[in-house]
């Protein structure tokens, strides 16, 4: 979805993908992320492309996008994660990402808490897309 929504097409042939990537249809979208290094991985070559993602790793990921096409966003909004509760539970590789989202109003959070390690919900992807693309 992340993918289809800025343009970037699954390359035509696979040449290095997770060990778990399967033969379903995101898996010459895994591939091509993984070749852009838009996703790392679990460790030992295994993604895991079948459970829920965090929101933590959502908002990495689509960083990840965002920087690999030049369109970061730069908007700076009144918060920072220091005003959320729950911003020593986010872990050191999605602070950054975290923190951009914040503060350029595309991630709220909800009661001062930003629930990065709760799953992230198909709602919440599709507000944070939303705040993305408008």
């Amino acid at each position: 979805m992340a993918m289809n929504a800025y343009g970037i097409e699954p390359g035509q042939s696979i040449i290095d993908n997770f060990a778990d990537a399967g033969s379903k249809y995101y898996t010459p979208y895994l591939a091509t992320a993984k070749s852009l290094g838009l996703v790392l991985g679990s460790g030992d070559n295994y993604y895991f492309p079948e459970i829920q993602i965090s929101r933590q790793d959502m908002a990495v990921i689509l960083l990840r996008i965002l920087d690999n096409i030049g369109e970061l966003p730069t908007g700076k909004g009144e918060k920072t994660l220091d005003v959320f509760k729950d911003k020593g539970e986010i872990s050191d590789y999605a602070n950054k990402a975290m923190a951009v989202f914040v503060e350029g109003e595309i991630l709220s959070g909800f009661e001062n808490k930003l629930r990065p390690k709760d799953e992230a919900t198909r709602a919440q992807a599709a507000q944070i897309f939303y705040n993305l693309l408008k």
